[in-house]
């Protein structure tokens, strides 16, 4: 029997001995120190606060109060705000912009009261009296009924191996074959939370390490970094340069929106464009466009299984468009992965759905999705391809998941 799948965990927080409750009396710093003190050790992935609310974190166990810590005030949610502020990563990047850290904190407050939302990437907080600090976070300030809220999501430093995350060795190795493609478009898809950027992210390090490429990504925010070093395979310890550059770009850090980052990605001269989320049919257009110009590139979408994928393309455009379209996904598109993450019997589990475009019939099935979607369904069958149902019904016989688990995650729902 296999072991439990291990999906990476955000990095440690600290623990919750020796913390102190929130104080009227302290700082913004002050409090976000108490915050991160509390959760050490506890795979925090999200962090709640809310005005006159007990604080909330989620781990993979889900939501859990921390009432002992007592309730924040208007006021030290608006501390806490201004000092996450204070720590925000830097738009300017050192030009043009001589504006003070007041000046600063005032025009995001600002922009805050017009807009009533705020989203923006911060770097780790320190927290501990050794220079202990978190990882990057990526904060969602809000208004609901108790006040100002802000949602903290720790996001990972380190990048896993594809082998760490549950994926079969056959999978990772068409996953790999698939980024060496001089063109085309892979899709990983599923819901939030369901380790899509990790998974790509996975895909993105191990090309960078092993080929020269450049690639660009467009996210919104950066939820991995890349370094332009790595591990030296011929001298352990030691560091050398990657043979890719990657050049990574933040919406509303680095580019002024999602649509301009579209519009000036193809200028860059990539060889593999990462972004972050198809939204709609502009991003739809530049996907389909650079794919077939000569680029390979990678994106999401907020689907469950090839078929729902393609119903969810078809969407974007008017029923004359749908056959075209169709044409054009059945050359270049390279592979649908849809996948899910699920409360195992031992900790998390990935599960997923894989269809390879590696031959005519698959291709020809997705170019006739829309006379019917059973000849696609029929090639998701086939060797080298990972239908949904089967994937979990392997992990529930594994031992992996649950009765329940299976029948709830199961794309074909049975009639008793």
């Amino acid at each position: 029997m296999e072991a439990a799948i291990n999906i990476p965990s955000p990095p440690p927080l600290p623990t919750e001995h020796g913390s102190q409750a929130f104080s009227e009396t302290m700082s913004g710093e002050e409090l976000l120190k108490v915050i991160f003190q509390t959760c050490q050790q506890k795979g925090v992935s999200d962090i709640q606060l809310r005005a006159n609310r007990p604080m909330y974190i989620e781990t993979h166990h889900g939501m859990e109060a921390l009432p002992h810590l007592g309730t924040l005030s208007a006021d030290s949610m608006l501390k806490i705000y201004e000092a996450l502020l204070n720590n925000k990563e830097d738009d300017s990047h050192g030009f043009g912009d001589d504006d003070g850290q007041t000046d600063h904190i005032k025009k995001a407050v600002h922009a805050f009261q017009e807009k009533r939302v705020d989203d923006f990437s911060c770097s780790g907080i320190q927290y501990g009296d050794h220079g202990e600090i978190s990882g990057r976070l990526r904060i969602q300030t809000h208004l609901s009924a108790p006040g100002l809220g802000i949602t903290c999501r720790i996001l990972n430093d380190s990048i896993p191996e594809l082998e760490s995350l549950g994926i079969l060795p056959d999978t990772i190795q068409a996953l790999r074959q698939a980024v060496l493609k001089r063109a085309g478009l892979c899709l990983v898809t599923g819901p939030t939370g369901s380790g899509k950027s990790t998974t790509l992210a996975s895909l993105i390090d191990w090309a960078r390490r092993h080929h020269p490429k450049h690639i660009v990504t467009i996210e919104d925010p950066v939820e991995y970094q890349y370094p332009h070093d790595m591990d030296d395979p011929d001298v352990p310890g030691m560091k050398t340069l990657a043979p890719s550059i990657v050049t990574q770009q933040e919406v509303g850090r680095d580019v002024s929106s999602y649509r301009q980052g579209l519009k000036d990605v193809l200028r860059k001269a990539p060889h593999i464009i990462l972004l972050g989320e198809i939204r709609d049919r502009e991003a739809m257009d530049t996907c389909l466009e650079a794919a077939q110009t000569g680029h390979l590139v990678l994106s999401t979408l907020h689907t469950t299984g090839a078929v729902k994928t393609m119903g969810r393309i078809l969407e974007m455009y008017p029923k004359d468009k749908h056959a075209s379209i169709l044409n054009r996904l059945g050359e270049i598109m390279i592979f649908i992965h849809s996948q899910g993450l699920l409360t195992g019997v031992h900790g998390r589990v990935l599960t997923y759905e894989f269809l390879n475009n590696n031959d005519d019939s698959v291709g020809a099935a997705i170019a006739a999705y829309d006379r019917g979607a059973s000849s696609l369904e029929d090639a998701i069958r086939r060797s080298g391809n990972v239908q949904w149902d089967n994937n979990l019904l392997r992990l529930y016989q594994q031992g992996l998941i649950s009765k329940d688990a299976f029948e709830n995650a199961k794309l074909a729902k049975s009639d008793d």
